[in-house]
């Protein structure tokens, strides 16, 4: 089943023009209501500039993975507030609509995305009060909320008061997941999944499960990944991690701290991604780190060794991910379904 984007704009990065699995729909359609047909979801990308194409295209693939049968409509809106560059404003205004389109107006689902901290305390960022808003407005005008890494520690702090707590190191690479009870969300998994993560923040199962979230994964040495709770009328579903990422997503990222590191924009050499390199990818990265350390400089990075590196990476998580978000799909589906069998109720004109 095709993924239908709202407005007739795909960016082209996105997909060739004649595939046929992704194209447009007309977003004009929308109104105050949910639409007919399928499960129509707003997509609210935060993530900086520098992953803002790269959030679409992964957010794009794994809903188009999950859909199988499901009609799905994607409609794109983006934070005012959060800082951009030129060429991220001029995507953003070409592509997508701001939250205020949103404040009338209902959808089956919403996914909010993270994006890089600046503040100690979230609730000094520039975006924090829009941001604030657009949970405020998931609560009551949709069926089921996703949010990603960020945006789900800035849920918990808005609702609850429920403050992430800072580790030691950044929490980075592919974490093995011991799933915790039973809930739809999770029908079909295997007990063991496995799920990327790049984070600096955490916050706990024993905080969470006081406030009344259901915890549904756990991990020995990366914590909890997924966690929900009802707000409103709106199932939350919060991920620390990343299930949506690629095969080459972290090594984008591992790549990035290092130029930051021959930048002297961060004081270490970033380690390893966990669970992700094969021993041949390492041995190579080994190697290049020696060098580096050696003279930190821009031009050494020239000789990074990411195209042999990228044909080793193995994606362990695509198809938990796609399960997930088909149990998304459909609790939906169920939610819709249940409300257009609600009869409706006729006044009693008396004489």
């Amino acid at each position: 089943m095709p993924l239908l984007i709202n407005g007739g704009r795909i960016p082209e990065h996105w997909t060739p023009p004649q595939d046929p699995r992704f194209r447009a729909s007309d977003a004009s359609a929308v109104s105050g209501s949910v639409l007919e047909g399928g499960v129509h979801i707003v997509l609210i990308n935060n993530m900086p500039d520098a992953a803002l194409e790269d959030t679409e295209a992964q957010f794009f693939a794994l809903l188009e993975a999950a859909s199988g049968d499901i009609p799905v409509h994607l409609h794109l809106y983006f934070l005012p507030d959060v800082p951009r560059g030129e060429r991220a404003q001029h995507h953003l205004h070409n592509f997508y609509l701001p939250t205020e389109d949103l404040w009338n107006r209902q959808f089956d689902g919403a996914i909010i995305t993270g994006t890089e901290p600046r503040q100690r305390n979230l609730r000094d960022e520039p975006y924090w009060q829009t941001l604030a808003a657009t949970f405020d407005w998931a609560e009551e005008h949709t069926a089921s909320t996703v949010l990603s890494c960020l945006a789900a520690h800035a849920s918990v702090l808005h609702s609850d008061g429920i403050e992430r707590h800072p580790l030691p190191d950044k929490q980075f690479g592919v974490f093995d997941y011991q799933r915790i009870g039973d809930h739809q969300l999770t029908d079909g998994l295997p007990q063991i999944v496995h799920f990327p993560h790049s984070r600096w923040n955490e916050v706990r199962a024993e905080t969470l499960t006081s406030h009344g979230y259901k915890v549904l994964d756990r991990s020995s040495n990366a914590g909890v990944n997924m966690f929900v709770k009802k707000k409103g009328r709106s199932l939350f579903v919060h991920f620390q991690g990343h299930p949506e990422y690629g095969s080459r997503t972290l090594l984008k990222e591992y790549r990035r701290d290092i130029r930051r590191f021959l930048n002297h924009e961060r004081p270490t050499y970033p380690g390893l991604p966990h669970g992700y390199f094969d021993d041949a990818a390492a041995q190579l990265l080994a190697g290049f780190r020696k060098n580096a350390e050696g003279q930190p400089s821009e031009e050494i990075f020239s000789t990074f060794p990411e195209s042999a590196i990228a044909e080793t990476l193995q994606n362990s998580w695509s198809t938990s991910a796609a399960r997930i978000y088909r149990n998304w799909l459909q609790y939906m589906l169920s939610k819709k379904a249940a409300a257009s069998t609600v009869p409706s109720l006729t006044p009693v004109i008396r004489a």
